[in-house]
């Protein structure tokens, strides 16, 4: 199966509208909007800068891909901060989608996993030309640190998706809090900023709390999405395609998770039906800028 997914500079802003989030084995709960953040103060986040990039060719099948030119970083050093591109005014504090009148869409997984299962699914998208937006979970960072780095040297954006991926929303702000800001220090740590995206567990929407407690840990918008692959219930890479490619629409923010094979079978099917239909995976950022 050949994939020929390419990128393009990014284009002019997108519209999102109001949602929140979810996880793996994430049940509904409900929420509020919240007030619409003025100012973005993770524009120093960690992610792909949104200019040029170096081809790269893919194994044997000839896939080729078009990797963005990692910086540097040794082992026992943070990855350095990473430049992302200005969000356009007027985003809603809940992002759900961007423009419809694109021709990109944003898949998002819930982050945590096993190694070699997350790097599959990784070297698949990279085969396609495609980037991705992972929202990990702090204790997942804690066992398996080096995939942070994998995310990014893979030119795909790193977000927060609490520290232990609980019920957020119903939890009292002191902890809600927590769950957040720790978080967002291992990725501090590891890479050198706390991302750009928050992502709440267990919920759709984030309520009103954690909307608010989110703006004040860094993240001025929550990011949910607006089709949901319900991969987490494992019904079979052939349900995961359906899922995905029965609602997904330009502009379209994807719900995908980690940890799940019948996801990394899936995805490969996903990438070539999104090409067919002339659309292409970009990281959030690059979706809504």
């Amino acid at each position: 199966m050949t994939f020929l997914h390419r990128r393009t500079v990014l284009r002019a802003a997108a519209g999102g509208a109001l949602a929140g989030a979810a996880a793996v084995g994430c049940g509904p709960s409900g929420g509020d909007t919240g007030a619409r953040a003025a100012a973005d103060p993770s524009v120093q986040a960690t992610g792909p800068p949104p200019g040029p990039s170096a081809a790269s060719k893919g194994p044997k099948g000839g896939r080729a891909s078009r990797l963005p030119a990692p910086p540097s970083a040794s082992p026992s050093q943070p990855f350095p901060s990473l430049s992302l591109a200005p969000l356009p005014p007027g985003l809603p504090a809940q992002i759900e989608h961007g423009s419809r009148t694109g021709k990109d869409v944003a898949l998002t997984f819930h982050g945590q996993g096993e190694p070699k299962q997350v790097t599959e699914l990784l070297g698949e998208a990279e085969r396609a030309g495609a980037r991705v937006t992972v929202l990990a979970v702090g204790t997942w960072l804690d066992a398996q640190p080096q995939l942070a780095r994998r995310v990014l040297d893979g030119g795909h954006e790193l977000g927060n998706h609490t520290m232990r991926h609980l019920d957020i929303c119903s939890m009292p702000a002191a902890a809600a809090s927590a769950e957040i800001t720790e978080c967002a220090e291992r990725l501090r740590r590891l890479t050198g900023g706390i991302g750009r995206w928050f992502r709440p567990s267990r919920a759709r929407r984030a309520t009103e709390q954690v909307a608010r407690l989110a703006r004040e840990a860094g993240y001025p918008h929550v990011l949910s999405y607006d089709v949901d692959s319900l991969d987490f219930t494992d019904p079979g890479p052939e349900a995961v395609r359906r899922a995905v490619l029965g609602a997904v629409r330009p502009g379209s923010v994807v719900s995908l998770h980690f940890g799940h094979a019948g996801t990394v079978a899936a995805l490969p099917a996903i990438l070539d039906g999104l090409h067919r239909r002339g659309l292409r995976a970009v990281t959030t950022t690059e979706l809504l800028t």
